[in-house]
């Protein structure tokens, strides 16, 4: 599960070119093909663990288009169990959207995503999102419109966790501060189809990143979820992120 994809270690470079350069780098050629590789000391989505508290190695391969379309494909090592018991090992996202800048202050985008588990059985899931940013503030709301859970034998319909109907809320606010550091405030909150609430959870989260030129970004991170339910202990990790 692909934490949120304008990730602190990434925000900062984007805050750092105006939607005009942007646009007047696309009007040179109107493809842009772009790969990164990354390492971080623990793989979190939206405040949980994806490995275990164990590392992980990420990386993936993103198309853009003048017009504002993108796609992308990403991979990463998880460590957790499927329905069956059975350890899965990694992930696959592939997805596409459309986003547009309005002015250097106001842009949006509009976005489907699926998320795979190759070795995994039922964990597969699809969302479609849509998010806006006004200077450093951004907002955002994804809908699960798939999900391989509902499908596990043994579940009742509608009685299981990432399937058609789950919302996710997110929020981030990205500050660029001297000495090519980034400020990344962000929260989100999960409100579940299943059990009337008794899985929704809201997490929060902040990093600092600094850019190191052709050795990448390197950012310090923290996250956290607000329920007793959940592992609620602050989770510290660090990252590294590579862009070509």
């Amino acid at each position: 599960m692909k934490p949120q994809h304008i990730s602190a270690a990434l925000a900062v470079g984007a805050l750092t070119m105006s939607a005009g350069a942007f646009q007047a780098a696309m009007a040179e050629d109107p493809h842009s093909i772009s790969a990164n590789i990354g390492v971080v000391s623990n793989y979190m989505w939206r405040g949980q663990t994806q490995t275990d508290n164990q590392p992980a190695v990420q990386g993936g391969l993103d198309y853009a288009h003048v017009s504002g379309f993108h796609a992308g494909a990403w991979l990463s090592n998880v460590d957790f169990l499927d329905s069956e018991g059975n350890d899965t090992n990694y992930e696959l996202d592939v997805a596409a959207g459309f986003g547009q800048s309005i002015n250097d202050d106001f842009s949006y985008d509009i976005n489907a995503i699926y998320i795979a588990y190759p070795d995994g059985r039922d964990l597969d899931f699809a969302e479609i999102g849509a998010s806006t940013t006004y200077k450093w503030l951004t907002t955002g709301i994804a809908y699960t419109v798939y999900g391989q859970a509902d499908d596990a034998p043994g579940v009742a319909d509608s009685e299981a966790l990432y399937i058609q109907g789950d919302l996710y809320y997110h929020a981030a606010l990205d500050f660029v501060l001297p000495y090519n550091l980034g400020l990344n405030l962000h929260g989100g909150y999960y409100d579940f189809r299943y059990n009337e609430g008794g899985n929704d959870y809201g997490h929060w989260g902040a990093s600092i990143s600094r850019e190191a030129g052709d050795f990448g970004t390197f950012s310090f991170n923290y996250d956290q979820i607000g329920r007793d339910t959940y592992d609620e202990d602050p989770k510290l990790w660090i990252g590294w992120n590579k862009e070509f």
